[in-house]
């Protein structure tokens, strides 16, 4: 929404500004560029690999506890009241230990996050500099990027810039 309102208002100010009528304005699709790039792909393999593998755990994980609470309900009417109490609590254990490691995994701050952080950080670094170059040597006034929350109604080709962003990027 902030992106929308900051659009519209450099828009109004250009529209308003007669000494504005050579502002140059470009813009990218860092989602073409990220599916084009080696660099972004083998980040993204090496962060689907540890998500397969945790999904594995996590799953063998599941796998026990259900097998146990299987057990547990065939067997809790012939068990006795110390077994049972027993079966229920290691299975509240196991239940909190898969929450766990969801959580530490998956969560918002968890591993999957700080992988993605460590592993595109300088992919996307890589990319915005070379943004920075193109602007600064195609003399653009504004370079934005069309995959975001920033929603194009019309967007003339000629400005479009993600090829020159690779072709910046291969060398």
């Amino acid at each position: 929404m902030k992106k929308l309102a900051v659009l519209t208002s450099i828009f109004l100010f250009v529209l308003t500004g007669s000494s504005f009528a050579q502002l140059k304005i470009g813009y990218v699709d860092s989602d073409a560029i990220m599916d084009n790039l080696a660099d972004a792909q083998d980040a993204q393999t090496k962060i689907d690999a540890f998500i397969q593998e945790w999904q594995e755990e996590l799953s063998k994980r599941e796998k026990d506890w259900q097998d146990l609470y299987d057990d547990y309900e065939k067997r809790k009417l012939i068990m006795s009241d110390q077994k049972r109490v027993e079966t229920e609590k290691e299975l509240v254990k196991l239940e909190d230990e898969i929450a766990d490691f969801r959580q530490k995994k998956f969560g918002v701050n968890g591993e999957l996050f700080q992988k993605q952080e460590e592993l595109m950080k300088p992919v996307q670094n890589k990319v915005f500099n070379a943004i920075q170059d193109i602007a600064q040597e195609e003399d653009f006034d504004f370079i934005f990027d069309r995959s975001g929350d920033i929603m194009f109604l019309f967007a003339k080709e000629e400005y479009d810039v993600t090829n020159l962003v690779l072709e910046k990027l291969k060398l």
